[in-house]
């Protein structure tokens, strides 16, 4: 929901102890959806504002002082992100050197033994200890850490309810459901019309479930974490019809992990299908 009229510009930007929102941003664009910033819509542009991928002048139509206005209420963004990121990561760490894993382990799906939890992420393990340390026998995917340093933490948990919404139902998603679509969905329906032996690959390459969908040609079930199932339907085009490709999500998503950290898992994961399909024609 946008802030009260009542409130000033600045309030509404900066006064706000909440975190700046797409739609804050979107509701002072043209919205006319141009793609001059390069980006499919306005909504989008928004949401890779509040990201740090694109900067409030990117948009042409907004006026300096707007610029200004929005840069000011998004100065801790972007004045650095690298210490930034290190910054989330020592908090992750902190939490996590108070939690005490052996118990944490069985309510997240994951095991304990020899000071070290252990958690499956696409068939592949990664260990944690206090100290929020990861090893793996494979390569540490930089969008998998936070993520799931995240996951260990997050006070609540839910088991996976087997009820399948998308990503805008998600807590918050709607308003990085620009974003996401621009990201993921739209990326991932490109890569499966080039490859169409790609989706069919995962189920091998990361223990990924096949389901039988009536409205899919192609419907996976993959597990970023243990608990965070998320379902790839995928209709191919035919004829005159474009295809079309949804992510869905269980509805325990959103209580096992923060929108952020699930639109990084899923962005991470269509890189990784897009360097998968180079490598392998």
């Amino acid at each position: 929901m946008f802030r009260s009229p009542s409130m000033t510009r600045e309030q509404q930007l900066s006064g706000s102890r909440k975190p700046l929102t797409p739609l804050e941003i979107y509701n002072r664009l043209e919205r006319s959806n141009c793609g001059r910033c390069l980006l499919p819509s306005c909504l989008a542009f928004a949401a890779a504002v509040v990201a740090g991928t694109k900067k409030p002048s990117d948009c042409p139509f907004l006026s300096p002082s707007a610029v200004a206005e929005i840069s000011q209420a998004l100065q801790p963004r972007f004045s650095s992100p690298v210490q930034e990121q290190d910054g989330s990561l020592d908090q992750l760490q902190e939490k996590l050197a108070t939690i005490d894993l052996s118990t944490v382990a069985p309510r997240i799906g994951g095991t304990y033994a020899n000071g070290l939890l252990t958690i499956n992420s696409l068939g592949k393990d990664f260990h944690v200890d206090q100290r929020g340390r990861m090893t793996s026998r494979c390569h540490i995917i930089p969008w998998v850490r936070m993520p799931l340093l995240s996951y260990v933490i997050n006070p609540t948990h839910q088991q996976p309810t087997g009820n399948w919404i998308s990503f805008r139902e998600l807590e918050g998603g709607l308003d990085w459901q620009g974003l996401f679509h621009s990201r993921c969905e739209n990326p991932l329906r490109k890569l499966a019309d080039a490859n169409p032996g790609l989706l069919s690959d995962l189920v091998e390459l990361f223990n990924a479930r096949s389901e039988d969908l009536f409205a899919a040609d192609i419907a996976l079930v993959l597990h970023p974490l243990p608990h965070i199932p998320l379902l790839i339907a995928y209709q191919a085009p035919e004829d005159d019809l474009e295809s079309k490709l949804t992510i869905l999500f269980d509805r325990c998503c959103a209580t096992n992990l923060p929108i952020k950290s699930i639109f990084t898992l899923c962005s991470g994961l269509v890189r990784m299908f897009a360097r998968i399909a180079r490598q392998h024609g």
